[in-house]
């Protein structure tokens, strides 16, 4: 708990910093603090620095349990990498990985974007990652509850979890041009899945940006 207060202080600190006017020093290139964790994380030509930067501002607003995040940048067609795991104690990134978005949200990019059951699409914003879950058809999964009302609130309603396919991974990707879609579900290969379970469970923070 100590810890994530301090990373909550920290957070708040970079904000707020990044948000005033940097200060040059002569013959030095200014740069913010949360331009420092972005590079310290190793996430540059990777990840969008706007998905980072919303990702924290979410952060210091649900004060997770957990000081990791995920987050799925859907800004990127699904032939790219853009599923993240970032711990912001360690500033590292734990995942690099691909990720599939609902089968009615677009092809190759997710362009459409839904909080309705059954409409098969993926929603946006911040989701609290809970408990680990054994499905009949996936296997291990976690529980996703969405945290914004209206936008994404009917996620475990809807059953919205993050589970391993065998549609997403290298070999799909190569074969098709794209991951397969999912229900809904930010689905991650199974490979991966296995490794996100102990990270990712009991209060880590998801966002799914576009």
């Amino acid at each position: 708990m100590i810890r994530i207060l301090l990373i909550l202080s920290l957070l708040s600190i970079y904000i707020k910093a990044s948000s005033s006017e940097p200060v040059v020093m002569p013959g030095k290139v200014s740069v913010s603090p949360i331009q420092e964790l972005y590079d310290a994380c190793g996430l540059k030509g990777k990840l969008s620095f706007d998905a980072f930067q919303k990702c924290l501002e979410g952060f210091t607003r649900y004060k997770p349990a957990k000081s990791i995040i995920a987050i799925c940048d859907f800004s990127k067609p699904s032939d790219q990498k853009r599923f993240f795991v970032i711990d912001l104690i360690q500033k590292k990134t734990l995942a690099y990985t691909y990720v599939a978005h609902g089968k009615n949200s677009g092809e190759k990019m997710a362009t459409s974007f839904s909080n309705q059951p059954e409409s098969l699409k993926s929603s946006l914003g911040f989701f609290k990652v809970g408990q680990p879950i054994e499905t009949l058809k996936h296997g291990m999964s976690l529980i996703l509850d969405g945290l914004e009302k209206g936008k994404n609130d009917n996620a475990r309603a809807r059953e919205i979890i993050i589970h391993g396919a065998t549609y997403v991974s290298d070999k799909f990707v190569q074969q098709y041009g794209y991951t397969g879609k999912s229900f809904g579900c930010p689905a991650l290969p199974q490979d991966v899945m296995k490794e996100m379970l102990p990270l990712l469970a009991n209060g880590s923070l998801l966002y799914i940006y576009r």
